[in-house]
């Protein structure tokens, strides 16, 4: 018998309750699933980071965390947690939401459609949009959701640069990587699309000086963290007209306070951080699926590299 303690917001629980009992006895483990499980009795813990759990010490016999979140930010630096952390990859929910949400802002912004949805002056521009093959994308972070971007691009003929912290090889993607790297990637591309992790590495790594380097009134998109930009350089880039528009998911501060100058901003979208959202149907198979290996001997998927921070 195997005990799983699930450690999240109350509504979580009501949510994931039954698809995780499911996806578990699909598995055929015995276990006992739970939010109130003896300390010293507890195998795995399922987790929010803005849960009440905060010291995995007392966990003697814990196996392993299995992040019910994509980012880990929250949970990484934890002293206490010194069992492996695995960060949630769903590709039927969330990694399909990502796609879905990137791909569908990306064309918005490719087609112009902001011009002809909202236009009260009821201007008559037949100027075609270029064709795809002809709009340069940059996708900075070339993980999981990155790469499953990148490639929905692509097929729709959009020539992909994707840039990452190491080398990737990337079937039909220019994958860059390093300094110089990050450099070639943002310059001239006319579209960039962030889905990097929040580490130290990647704070404010949307300064002026690299907003500068795109062309000339291109468009950022931002389902990635919020820190990746540096706020009042992005605000000065929209004024200026460096930066066309710029649709934004996350944000430093969540939600994103009212007084704050996105909200009102002419070329800057808001969404409330919607992008990529785990789904409970699915993510409880991926987590299930998890546990079982774990049991079975096998490595766990998707574990966290506590150095690099993701």
């Amino acid at each position: 018998m195997i005990n799983i303690l699930f450690a999240a917001l109350t509504e979580r629980w009501e949510q994931y309750e039954t698809p995780l009992r499911a996806a578990l006895e699909a598995t055929g483990l015995a276990y006992c699933l739970g939010t109130d499980l003896p300390a010293e009795e507890v195998d795995y813990i399922i987790y929010a980071p803005n849960s009440t759990v905060q010291d995995f010490s007392i966990f003697p016999n814990l196996k392993a965390v299995l992040n019910l979140w994509a980012g880990v930010e929250a949970v990484v630096n934890n002293p206490t947690l010194t069992v492996p952390l695995a960060r949630m990859v769903d590709e039927h929910g969330l990694t399909q939401g990502m796609v879905e949400w990137v791909t569908g802002h990306v064309m918005r912004h490719h087609l112009g459609m902001d011009a002809h949805i909202n236009n009260p002056d009821r201007i008559w521009d037949d100027t075609p949009p270029p064709l795809s093959k002809d709009r340069p994308v940059t996708i900075l972070g070339l993980g999981v959701l990155g790469q499953a971007c990148a490639k929905a691009l692509t097929n729709l003929g959009f020539p992909v640069t994707g840039w990452s912290r190491s080398a990737k090889d990337i079937l039909g993607i220019r994958a860059l990587h390093g300094d110089d790297g990050l450099t070639q990637a943002l310059r001239d591309a006319q579209i960039l699309v962030l889905l990097l992790p929040n580490t130290s590495a990647t704070t404010n790594i949307m300064n002026a000086e690299r907003l500068a380097l795109l062309a000339p009134g291109a468009f950022l998109v931002n389902p990635g963290r919020g820190p990746l930009i540096d706020d009042d350089a992005l605000l000065a880039a929209l004024d200026s007209g460096q930066i066309g528009h710029a649709t934004l998911d996350v944000f430093r501060v969540e939600p994103l306070p009212q007084d704050h100058a996105f909200w009102t901003h002419p070329r800057v979208t808001v969404t409330p951080h919607i992008a990529s959202c785990t789904r409970p149907d699915t993510a409880a198979h991926a987590i299930a699926d998890n546990i079982a290996r774990s049991e079975a001997g096998a490595p766990m998927l998707h574990l966290v590299d506590r150095d690099a921070g993701y």
